[in-house]
């Protein structure tokens, strides 16, 4: 299993590095294609796929959510050079425009990648236009009323991101010094809280069977509050592409004595980094890829681990399905039980030690077999009560 993460993470970190370079069309530009080039973008050759990835805030050269799906596009494509990509930027991330981005396109593609809980409302666009494919990312897709459907046109991958969030979660607390942590995250969507409760879980955990002592620490001005306006709690920096303020309640944590912190922000997880960074003895675990080389801090790092949402790979799965013509719409959600969720414990691209990897590799195996079952957002879990705590 370690061996599949360190694959899969060297992939998504070699591909990211031929995303930096210019000169066609499958490679992220730093000023991305409006709608309007996008529809201009569509001629091919018959039978090749014309896919479009609409990304909102940030785009796909973010380092780490959107690139990770962006990754998986261009992995097909080394296979199938027929096939172009567009990125396409919305950057308000309101929803109604979101939806709007991928109407003003729709015509102009084979396969439109939407990542995002934003994208959620695509049901209607996808039913209006049965000839082209979706594959939707972290979102089940909606009717216009907001109840999740199903429809033969999308395949929707959700994550059980509480896995990683309690690998985060373990890592941290069998790690700290100061036996302070926090995670920060972006905004309280499902996924995020997700993150939320799983890191809480983990840490419950190590501190139950570890006796770790360690303590998680919310500052009360930065509580997310979910989509049924429950407060969940957490550090909630309020944006995906803030890096100003991610900064802010990165140094508000850090000053609070955490010394490692689990971030699942975005862009505004960049500002977390700065922090840490300009601390000098903060580690943070980085988030849904390898951001080893994020946590570059002159002769040294800041990582102490990545959890993985293995995206790049089931995009990938999912456009060659649309290409042998075997795909097929679904609501699927991914765990560890389908290699889809993990954490990096390749040498040099971490730096937990041996025992930590040997606890969380004893972890694994049990939140795949079912032992296990961190909180989430809706599965009527609580962090401080989980099957397998105790």
């Amino acid at each position: 299993m370690k061996k599949l993460f360190g694959i899969v993470a060297g992939v998504a970190v070699s591909v990211a590095l031929m995303t930096g370079c210019g000169g066609n069309n499958n490679t992220a530009e730093t000023k991305e294609n409006t709608a309007e080039t996008a529809a201009a973008s569509a001629e091919n050759a018959d039978g090749d796929l014309k896919i479009a990835i609409v990304t909102s805030p940030s785009g796909v050269d973010d380092g780490s959510f959107n690139q990770d799906n962006y990754n998986g596009i261009l992995k097909f494509i080394e296979s199938h050079p027929g096939a172009t990509v567009t990125p396409v930027r919305e950057e308000t991330g309101d929803p109604a425009a979101v939806i709007q981005a991928v109407a003003d396109i729709v015509a102009d593609y084979n396969v439109i990648v939407c990542p995002g809980f934003q994208f959620s409302g695509i049901g209607t666009i996808a039913t209006d236009n049965p000839d082209v494919d979706f594959i939707l990312v972290d979102t089940n897709p909606t009717d216009s009323e907001g109840n999740d459907i199903e429809c033969d046109n999308i395949y929707a991958m959700t994550f059980k991101e509480q896995e990683g969030g309690f690998f985060a979660g373990m890592a941290a607390a069998l790690e700290s010094e100061s036996k302070k942590v926090a995670v920060v995250t972006g905004i309280a969507y499902p996924s995020n809280v997700n993150y939320q409760y799983g890191f809480e879980s983990g840490v419950n955990y190590a501190n139950e069977k570890y006796d770790t002592g360690v303590e998680i620490v919310e500052i009360p001005s930065y509580a997310g509050v979910d989509v049924t306006n429950k407060n969940v709690g957490g550090n909630y920096v309020g944006s995906f592409a803030d890096e100003a303020t991610g900064k802010v309640v990165g140094k508000a944590l850090i000053d609070e004595g955490c010394d490692i912190l689990f971030v699942a922000a975005g862009g505004s997880g960049n500002g977390v980094f700065t922090a840490a960074k300009e601390a000098g003895n903060v580690k943070v675990v980085g988030c849904d890829v390898d951001q080893y080389d994020d946590g570059a801090n002159g002769s040294d790092n800041i990582i102490l681990t990545s959890v993985l949402k293995v995206m790049s790979m089931n995009v990938e799965k999912q456009l060659n399905a649309i290409a042998d013509g075997s795909f097929q719409g679904a609501n699927a959600l991914l765990g560890a039980d389908s290699d889809s969720v993990g954490y990096v414990t390749e040498e040099g691209r971490q730096s937990m030690s041996e025992d930590t990897v040997k606890k969380m590799d004893e972890a694994y195996e049990l939140v795949k077999d079912g032992t296990i079952v961190p909180a989430a957002n809706f599965n009527g879990i609580e962090p401080e009560d989980f099957p397998g705590l105790k």
